[in-house]
């Protein structure tokens, strides 16, 4: 089965339509409106990525870098497999890519995600996938104002000099301003 990955820079509507159907499949709540994507792409601030399969397209993620920092980090803002795809190993193989991605394009010292706190079956899940990934759970636990479920930090260290002191907190500084940063000027 080919397997091949893209890196979307640019917004085109083409791609969307193959990668807006698993995004809105992967993310019924919670998802970012097409419009702040297309701006987050055009803004330069995001960029999209495209998992592809025999040249079927059955994965996509929305990342964009941290600023403000002499320190670079990845933030993984969105990723999915198509839910016909999945318990294939396609999740491992595509993060795979974007961890690399991370490395080349933006020589990032860590890659930090977001995931639901609460204790369901479908979080615990989704945190088993990221651990396996080689993330590490921080223990502090986030509430946003603007949404009802709290959120835990994830990180993935890709430089040796990385470290963690606070707990998970100041990854959501970063985190945050990448999501100020998605709504602006909308």
């Amino acid at each position: 089965m080919p397997w091949s990955f893209m890196t979307l820079t640019k917004w085109d509507q083409a791609w969307w339509d193959q990668l807006g159907p698993i995004y809105r499949e992967a993310f019924q709540h919670g998802a970012k409106p097409e419009k702040v994507l297309r701006s987050m792409l055009d803004r330069g601030i995001a960029s999209f990525h495209a998992g592809l399969q025999d040249g079927e397209t059955v994965a996509m993620a929305v990342t964009g870098v941290s600023s403000g920092h002499s320190r670079k980090r990845l933030i993984l803002d969105y990723m999915a497999v198509r839910q016909d795809h999945r318990g294939q190993g396609l999740g491992h193989r595509f993060f795979s890519q974007i961890r690399d991605y991370a490395v080349r394009e933006h020589h990032a010292e860590a890659i930090l995600i977001e995931a639901e706190a609460e204790d369901t079956e479908m979080n615990r899940e989704r945190l088993r996938f990221w651990i396996d990934c080689g993330f590490i759970a921080t223990p502090y636990v986030h509430q946003y104002i603007w949404v009802p479920e709290p959120y835990r930090a994830l990180y993935l260290p890709l430089k040796e000099h990385f470290t963690l002191t606070d707990g998970g907190q100041s990854l959501f500084q970063d985190i945050t301003s990448f999501h100020h940063r998605s709504f602006r000027g909308q």
